[in-house]
Protein backbone atom coordinates (compact mmCIF):
# COMPACT_ATOMS: atom_id res chain seq x y z
CA UNK A 1 0.00 0.00 0.00
CA UNK A 2 1.58 3.36 -1.45
CA UNK A 3 1.30 6.93 -0.27
CA UNK A 4 -0.49 7.35 -3.71
CA UNK A 5 -1.80 4.73 -6.80
CA UNK A 6 -0.05 4.26 -9.68
CA UNK A 7 -2.71 6.14 -11.87
CA UNK A 8 -1.37 9.34 -9.59
CA UNK A 9 2.05 9.10 -11.10
CA UNK A 10 1.31 8.55 -14.69
CA UNK A 11 -0.54 11.52 -14.81
CA UNK A 12 1.71 13.56 -13.05
CA UNK A 13 4.39 12.43 -15.79
CA UNK A 14 2.35 13.06 -18.54
CA UNK A 15 1.21 16.41 -17.61
CA UNK A 16 4.56 17.38 -16.73
CA UNK A 17 5.55 16.44 -20.12
CA UNK A 18 2.69 17.64 -22.24
CA UNK A 19 3.38 21.24 -20.23
CA UNK A 20 6.80 21.40 -20.92
CA UNK A 21 6.41 20.51 -24.40
CA UNK A 22 3.74 23.46 -24.59
CA UNK A 23 6.48 25.72 -22.94
CA UNK A 24 9.17 24.63 -25.59
CA UNK A 25 6.54 25.19 -28.62
CA UNK A 26 5.58 28.30 -27.42
CA UNK A 27 9.35 29.41 -27.10
CA UNK A 28 10.49 28.72 -30.50
CA UNK A 29 7.81 30.19 -32.04
CA UNK A 30 8.25 33.26 -34.15
CA UNK A 31 6.19 35.44 -31.84
CA UNK A 32 7.62 34.73 -28.81
CA UNK A 33 11.14 37.05 -29.68
CA UNK A 34 9.25 40.17 -29.67
CA UNK A 35 7.49 38.96 -26.70
CA UNK A 36 10.58 37.83 -24.77
CA UNK A 37 12.08 41.71 -26.08
CA UNK A 38 9.47 43.37 -24.13
CA UNK A 39 9.61 41.58 -20.50
CA UNK A 40 13.69 42.00 -20.78
CA UNK A 41 15.24 44.17 -22.84
CA UNK A 42 18.54 43.40 -25.37
CA UNK A 43 21.86 43.67 -23.77
CA UNK A 44 23.96 46.81 -24.47
CA UNK A 45 27.52 47.29 -23.79
CA UNK A 46 28.65 50.43 -22.36
CA UNK A 47 30.36 53.25 -23.71
CA UNK A 48 33.95 53.64 -23.45
CA UNK A 49 35.78 57.18 -22.24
Amino acid sequence: MGLFKADFYRFFALGFAGGALLVFGVMAGEHAKPMADNLIPPAQAATTR
